[in-house]
């Protein structure tokens, strides 16, 4: 019961703020993109604050010294829509997330999504979706923004590691630049299903950079997924499958 309430009153305060930093992102959108990346980090924080206060939740990064001084794609594993809250605070650069474009389509939180730079695709366009991953990512990377992608498309249930497409490790290519794992737990504590939110601390696990010159996305996309495979807190012991080469 106390889980219950805890959730809800989470729930309330997420329902009352998010309205109002998308209408602050949507004010700032004749200004700079850093301004309205500042809008965006401040809402990230404020809701972890929220959550920490509400529901008991609470994060640890490892490997934060990792990061590289130039914009790189972040190959990320998924358990819930936590890491896409967290990541803006937790790595503190200008992001742009490979998101489903019918996300654009809700009212000002969907319009301050596309303010901030977020690149929408059709999951269902398959190569075309990879091009426009390509071209888009390339202009963001370029443009000094870190680039977030979920290789594995959805989210997962806590341990389970699921088939990686190539989308982030083609754009990490044509761009020239790093690519960094990253793998987590939040799903212990933010169920992908549901509106409970459980107490305890979520860990995230920030890898080596993973150099892309003379590589293939193949051998990219193997690369960060055995890293993450290996660093899933939680994970089963069997190992992952093997992404398909393109």
């Amino acid at each position: 019961m106390l889980t219950a309430i805890r959730s809800l009153l989470f729930q309330l305060g997420l329902g009352i703020a998010t309205p109002v930093f998308a209408l602050l992102v949507l004010a700032a959108w004749p200004l700079p993109a850093n301004a309205r990346e500042l809008i965006a980090r401040t809402w990230c924080r404020a809701i972890l604050v929220w959550l920490r206060v509400t529901c008991g939740v609470r994060c640890r990064v490892t490997g934060r010294e990792h990061l590289p001084h130039e914009p790189a794609v972040i190959l990320s594993h998924h358990e819930s829509a936590w890491e896409t809250i967290a990541f803006r605070a937790i790595f503190g650069v200008p992001m742009s997330w490979v998101i489903k474009r019918s996300l654009f389509r809700i009212p000002f939180y969907g319009w301050a999504l596309r303010a901030l730079g977020e690149i929408g695709i059709d999951r269902a366009a398959g190569r075309q979706a990879l091009r426009q991953i390509e071209t888009e990512g390339v202009q963001r990377l370029r443009a000094g923004r870190w680039v977030v992608v979920f290789p594995e498309g959805t989210r997962m249930a806590p341990g389970e590691l699921g088939r990686f497409g190539q989308g982030g490790t083609r754009l990490a290519c044509a761009a020239a630049a790093p690519v960094v794992p990253v793998a987590l737990d939040s799903g212990r504590c933010w169920p992908r299903e549901g509106w409970r939110r459980y107490p305890g601390v979520i860990h995230v696990a920030v890898g080596p950079a993973i150099d892309t010159a003379g590589r293939s996305s193949a051998e990219v996309t193997r690369a960060a997924q055995a890293w993450i495979a290996a660093h899933l807190p939680g994970a089963e012991s069997t190992p992952a499958p093997e992404a398909p080469a393109r």
